[in-house]
């Protein structure tokens, strides 16, 4: 029944078999500290912009999660304006949960990171050392070294001599890559996921060559002293000629009847929407350019690399179904085994057989509400009327806040905005992008405050208007900041510790598991010969 749930049957709910969404309606610093394994981010401060997306099935089994402070309350009755039909919460919120026996997690990402962790436990991924690759390099040895990030990631800091290449986009441009299947390939990361996920997934797809993830990424080769490379321009993605588009093709064939992943066409997509009693996801697992080229109506762009390190982000409801849209079908096979590693049921759709791909496929899009529309207030005129005692409320990040902020504006936060503004009279100006600030708007209107605006403008403009701009490193406090997670954040920007802190908290992850998070796991077979182990 929607309402509060003890604990104990929280988690029973949790790990049922059917469909749950267990959306943690925490800021990000907080789901960041500490929260349930399951548990996917949905901050309050976004909630109805987030969860149409995370959720599109409106009865499906909504479990929140918060402090105990009454968040959870407010996200149920905001929810249940969207039309969602079954709301629970955790009474007592996460506290409650810990105390209950039940643990907590830092970190984000969970269930994505641990399989990378259980990959390396169960299927033995070959792994090489930094000092193994230097000797390499110093001495000759033929080798292919790949980052298996996204190119973004790959411009901020890589290992000497890497080429970017993401995983999935990997496996299915191997041929117009390497020409050969004796030599090497090395595969990193930042940390330890993707270097595993992609190592294991050339051994997926049927690639000969010796297949290594590099032990411990980049974050690994700083600790030994090593240098990194920054501001390094990712090239274009290799295009495949007719021959390797037909290795990828034939290498998809395999994997999708290896691993028994239905290929599916329009029609059975049809009738996978109109099952009412399933959370269906159409993912189109191929790069950014190719997505914005074509693809079929309605498809949400989630690439193969991201999809698998952070499953979360685009689905919310546990043991869904999942159709990954593809051209060759690799990129969505090798997907589709690790979702299906992490309990989603998965199919796969080549554009070839997506039909008439203008054609909206009905009762697949996602709802998105209306946003109610503010009255802008030009930036100048705000300030003014700030330094005369008119609330100028800055609701951005925290961290854009600190960098630089509006002269006399104070920062707040959804969760915490009535109690920020308190008893005011007259105009309130509010400063955020037109989704969030709608969303506080609601609020205070509810609350009885109707004489609201949203300020124009971002600081690129305010400085061209020659505003006086404020930075203040230090405030809002660490504590306030509760939409910033502090936790090893600078271990990629030289904090050697907070990198060391990084990589046990990742290696320690599966052993914090208890019975019933463990066995969301679908993990097969190894695809890594006895003798690589």
């Amino acid at each position: 029944m929607p309402g509060p749930l003890s604990p104990d049957a929280a988690k029973a709910l949790a790990h049922s078999a059917g469909e749950v969404a267990m959306l943690d309606v925490r800021e990000h610093g907080q789901y960041g500290e500490g929260h349930p394994f399951l548990a996917v981010p949905c901050p309050f401060s976004r909630l109805e912009l987030v969860a149409p997306a995370l959720v599109p099935r409106l009865d499906v089994p909504i479990l929140l999660v918060d402090d105990g402070d009454g968040i959870a309350q407010r996200s149920a009755a905001a929810l249940g304006r969207l039309g969602y039909a079954d709301v629970s919460w955790i009474e007592g919120g996460a506290r409650a949960w810990q105390a209950s026996g039940y643990t907590l997690f830092q970190g984000v990402n969970l269930p994505s990171k641990t399989l990378g962790e259980l990959l390396e436990e169960r299927w033995h991924v070959p792994q090489i050392d930094g000092d193994t690759l230097e000797r390499w390099q110093r001495d000759g040895r033929p080798h292919h070294l790949f980052d298996g990030r996204p190119a973004s990631e790959f411009a901020k800091m890589t290992i000497p001599g890497a080429r970017s290449m993401p995983n999935g986009e990997l496996p299915h441009r191997f041929a117009a890559l390497v020409r050969d299947g004796t030599t090497p390939v090395v595969v990193h990361c930042a940390g330890r996921t993707r270097s595993l996920v992609g190592a294991a997934g050339l051994a997926l797809a049927g690639i000969a060559n010796p297949i290594y993830a590099l032990e411990n990424g980049t974050q690994g080769w700083t600790l030994s002293g090593r240098a990194l490379r920054h501001g390094q321009s990712a090239p274009p993605l290799a295009r495949l000629d007719e021959a390797a588009f037909a290795a990828s093709a034939a290498r998809a064939a395999n994997a999708l009847e290896r691993h028994a992943i239905p290929r599916i066409d329009r029609a059975e997509l049809l009738r996978l929407v109109e099952d009412r009693t399933r959370t269906l996801y159409l993912l189109d697992v191929r790069s950014a350019e190719e997505h914005r080229r074509e693809t079929l109506a309605d498809a949400v762009h989630a690439p193969a690399v991201q999809l698998v390190q952070a499953t979360d982000q685009w689905i919310g409801v546990r043991r869904a179904r999942v159709v990954l849209l593809d051209d060759t079908g690799l990129r969505g096979a090798l997907t589709a085994i690790f979702l299906r590693a992490l309990g989603y049921e998965t199919h796969v759709l080549r554009i070839a057989d997506a039909g008439d791909l203008s054609q909206a496929v009905p009762g697949l899009g996602v709802r998105q509400p209306e946003p109610s529309s503010v009255p802008q207030i030009d930036a100048g005129a705000a300030v003014a009327l700030a330094l005369e005692g008119a609330p100028l409320i800055d609701l951005r990040s925290s961290a854009d806040y600190r960098s630089a902020h509006l002269e006399a504006a104070i920062w707040s936060i959804r969760p915490r905005l009535t109690d920020a503004v308190g008893p005011a009279t007259g105009a309130l100006m509010l400063i955020g992008d037109a989704g969030t600030v709608a969303l506080a708007a609601s609020d205070l209107t509810a609350a009885g405050l109707t004489d609201l605006y949203r300020v124009a403008g971002d600081v690129a403009d305010w400085r061209r208007a020659a505003l006086p701009l404020v930075s203040t490193p230090d405030q809002p406090s660490d504590g306030e900041a509760i939409d910033y997670l502090f936790f090893v954040h600078d271990r990629h920007d030289g904090n050697l510790e907070a990198a060391r802190r990084y990589l046990a908290w990742e290696k320690g992850l599966v052993a914090r598991l208890d019975e019933a998070e463990a066995a969301e796991y679908r993990i097969g077979p190894s695809p890594f010969p006895p003798q690589a182990a």
